[in-house]
């Protein structure tokens, strides 16, 4: 199909992984089994498989930020793919996966879901330098 709609596909992939990790819903709880998969997972991902792992399992955790915090998938400034909320905040949830799957759960994807409402309730300062 050409000019697929990239957020469908973006869907259709976090539906693979919420089969997978065996959860109802995009929620709270889902992250937490997501965080715990990653771990469970990252010493058996081989590198030839890295970027796909990141890929799906970015979906998944967007999709979570979606239906919890009423995001939207957007494009970054940067071009990158990820969630825009409340037309200010966004976030990249590819880079939290490979950030756990990199450091662990130093760097899990849980515990950045769940700073997710007081990073929004930061207001962006201004810079009061040039």
């Amino acid at each position: 199909m050409p000019d697929e709609n990239p957020i469908a596909s973006l869907i259709t992939a976090a539906e693979a992984v919420r089969q997978q990790l065996r959860v109802n819903t995009y929620d709270a709880a889902a992250v937490q089994r997501l965080a715990e998969f990653i771990e469970e997972q990252r010493s058996s991902i081989k590198e030839a498989e890295r970027q796909g792992v990141i890929t799906a399992l970015g979906c998944f955790l967007g999709q979570c930020m979606v239906n919890t915090y009423k995001g939207e998938w957007a494009k970054g400034r940067d071009g990158t793919t990820g969630v825009g909320i409340d037309e200010v905040n966004f976030f990249n949830p590819f880079y939290r996966v490979s950030e756990q799957l990199t450091k662990g759960l130093s760097q899990s994807v849980a515990t950045f879901f769940a700073s997710v409402p007081e990073r929004l309730a930061a207001k962006p300062g201004r810079k009061t330098w040039i």
